[in-house]
Parts: C-alpha cells; sequence; structure tokens
C-alpha cells in the first residue's frame, strides 16, 4: 500500500466517524450550492400560540415541527398542569412555555400569535396583542357578542394589526371552487337560496378533550352551544358568497335534544337569514348521527352542491349533472399558517373568509340567531 493510499482511507475513516460531512454538499454544484443558501437565507416565521384549551390547537402542534417556514418561539397558557401536559405530548421545550401572555410576547417577540382560547377570552388576547402591535388569529368564531366584535376591531385599528378568524373550511378548494363557479362564472344565474348542513354527533360523543368541552358547554365562554360551534361556518360563507352583503332578518329555532349531556346550550339549531334576494339556510347540529359538512347553493338557472372538500356537482336547466373536481388552491392561500405570514410578511391582503369585515357580519348573524331563538320572535337587521 502506497502512503497516498494510506493517508487517504485514514481520512475516509475519520471523516465516517465524525459524521460531519453532508454527501449530498459534496456532490453538489456551485450553482445548486448558491440556491440552497438562498433558500435557506431567509428565516423562519415566528409564531406564537395563546390558550391550549381549544382542541383544534393539537393539528397545529403536529404540523409545525414538519414545517421550515415557521418556528414556535412561544406559548402562553394560565393553567400550568395543561401546558405541561401539552409540553410532555408534543415534546415542547419548557423553556418557551410562560403563563402571562403579556411576558411571553416580550420575551420572546413573535411575528404573529394564533389564539387557542374559548371565545370569550379572544377579546383579551386581541387587545393584548394590538398593545404590542402584533398581528392574531383566532379560531373560529370571532366574538361572543357584537361588543366583543366591535372593542377587538377598534383595538385592531389602534394598534394597527390584523385580526383574522380561521376556519378550515376556508382551504377546502370545494368551496373556493362554488364561489368561482357562481360568482366569475355565474353559472347557475343569480343565488336564490344556500343550505349549510354542518356539525356532527356532539363533542363529548366525538371524543373532545375535558378542557374543550369545558368552555364549549358554557354559553358565556362560547355563546352559545351548537349554533355558534357550526352556525358560524354558514354564516362566514353566506356572507362570503353573497359579496359581504348584510342580512334583513333572522329567525332561529334552537333545541336540547340531548340536555342530559349539555344541559346549559342548545345542541341543536335550524337558522334562516333574509336577503334581498336570496334566503339561507343554516342547520347547526351537535345531533347529526355522523358528521355533516354540506352546501347546497340553488340559482336561477342551476344548483351547485359540494360532494366533499375537493368535488362539487353542477347541474344547469336542460342539461346533466356534471361532477366537478376542484384544483388545489394554490400558495398562499393553501393553508392558515402560510396565509398568516404572507399576511404579516406584506405579501397578501387579508382573504374574505377570514376578514374582520365577514366576521364582524358573522358575529351580528349569530347573535340575531341567539335573540331570536330566545324571544321566539325574527330579529330585523335593517
Amino acid at each position: 500500500m502506497s502512503a497516498r493510499t494510506f493517508i487517504f482511507l485514514l481520512a475516509v475513516v475519520a471523516i465516517t466517524t465524525i459524521g460531519f460531512v453532508n454527501t449530498d454538499a459534496i456532490a453538489a454544484s456551485p450553482s445548486d450550492t448558491n440556491q440552497q443558501a438562498d433558500a435557506n437565507a431567509k428565516p423562519p416565521f415566528r409564531l406564537a400560540i395563546a390558550g391550549l384549551v381549544h382542541g383544534h390547537v393539537t393539528g397545529l402542534l403536529k404540523d409545525i415541527p414538519h414545517r421550515k417556514d415557521i418556528t414556535l418561539v412561544g406559548i402562553a397558557e394560565p393553567d400550568a398542569k395543561l401546558a405541561a401536559d401539552y409540553a410532555m405530548r408534543y415534546h415542547i421545550p419548557q423553556s418557551i412555555i410562560y403563563t402571562d401572555l403579556n411576558k411571553m410576547l416580550d420575551e420572546t417577540k413573535p411575528q404573529a400569535v394564533v389564539i387557542y382560547t374559548s371565545t370569550f377570552d379572544h377579546l383579551q388576547v386581541v387587545q393584548t396583542c394590538a398593545a404590542h402591535h402584533i398581528d392574531a388569529m383566532m379560531e373560529k368564531p370571532l366574538a361572543v357578542s357584537i361588543e366583543h366584535a366591535a372593542a377587538m376591531a377598534e383595538a385592531a385599528k389602534k394598534g394597527n394589526i390584523h385580526v383574522l378568524v380561521n376556519y378550515y373550511t376556508t382551504w377546502e378548494p370545494a368551496n373556493t371552487l362554488m364561489r368561482d363557479t357562481i360568482i366569475e362564472q355565474k353559472a347557475i344565474g343569480e343565488i336564490r337560496k344556500i343550505v349549510f348542513y354542518k356539525g356532527h354527533s356532539g363533542p363529548k360523543e366525538i371524543g373532545c378533550s375535558p378542557e374543550f368541552l369545558n368552555w364549549l358547554t358554557d354559553p358565556n365562554l362560547n355563546g352559545g352551544g351548537a349554533l355558534f360551534d357550526f352556525g358560524c361556518y354558514g354564516a362566514n360563507m353566506a356572507t362570503w358568497f353573497l359579496n359581504n352583503q348584510k342580512p334583513l332578518s333572522v329567525t332561529a329555532v334552537t333545541r336540547q335534544t340531548k340536555p342530559d349531556i349539555y344541559p346549559k346550550v342548545d345542541d341543536d339549531a335550524t337558522v334562516i337569514i333574509t336577503y334581498p334576494k336570496a334566503q339561507v339556510i343554516i342547520m347547526a347540529s351537535w345531533s347529526w348521527p355522523y358528521g355533516r359538512d354540506d352546501i347546497e347553493i340553488y340559482g336561477t338557472t342551476g344548483s351547485i352542491k359540494t360532494l366533499d372538500g375537493r368535488n362539487v356537482i353542477l347541474r344547469i336547466d336542460g342539461k346533466p349533472e356534471q361532477e366537478i373536481a376542484a384544483k388545489p388552491i394554490e400558495s398562499p392561500y393553501s393553508d392558515s399558517l402560510t396565509y398568516l405570514a404572507a399576511i404579516v410578511n406584506g405579501g397578501i391582503k387579508p382573504q374574505e373568509l377570514a376578514s374582520l369585515e365577514n366576521n364582524t357580519i358573522v358575529t351580528e348573524i349569530l347573535c340575531a340567531a341567539r335573540r331570536s331563538a330566545q324571544s321566539q320572535s325574527t330579529i330585523q337587521l335593517r
């Protein structure tokens, strides 16, 4: 063995043992390396969480470790035991967990906050974020009352922040396809009736966590039961389909079909919303025999309805039904976190479904429906 060969073998052994060498980097050309450097130059978006009592936070905590564009810098949860449970379950460093929201914002300096508190607590979190000039996105719905919604709008204006509302339906391609078909293409003529079927067999029945159930079934913390939990989806989508029109009136009937399980709140609601040329019917329930997430829209010349989150059926008078598959929604409108980061970074303007304007109207509809059910009368809005 020559001296040169011996030295080469020693080098290989040393490299293999230490494990520092990236073989991909060795094989890459200079241009590949430069492109990789450019891609890695932009630091990940700094995100913080306010609250852990909303069950949808579990999806976020599962998603973030797999993303290179977002980093979780802080969590504020006043219940230390709950925070510790989440930290253990999702391998979250204790160093980023706080019991005080103000302290967390001061020390971690996030670019935006996602809110997973009760609906009632949305106002306090938004006001705190506004004082720190930090944008916020909450889980639906916006507020428990018109007064809370107005206070959040005032705080947002004063703090010059975006206040956004996240609905999972916003990111379903079928819903975007429906709006493009009826608004841009005017394929079914003028809208006359929209029907929403929303809900499931009940939060306890499907296994919601105790901390989630605790406020979800409290009329003060949630605003209501199924009416607010699932009625908000229909109100949000209807407002979108009808270009932010405010309704003329709202009539609602709520029931307690399972008072032994949900003694304080409604578990079934039917809402009729009247517009100058259209009617919207929302059937929101915790009493469906299975999950429902269906939309039917009827116009002057045809109809369109969802089959699932990606497929719709279009029917035009005198023509056979046509099943249409929606194309994937393009980034940054494809998911809530990419969308939030794009807004904060100034790349896009708030999308209508998540906007404060839309969701203020949603709050007016939900509160009118609550009053209607309580008074057993139609509530006139204008």
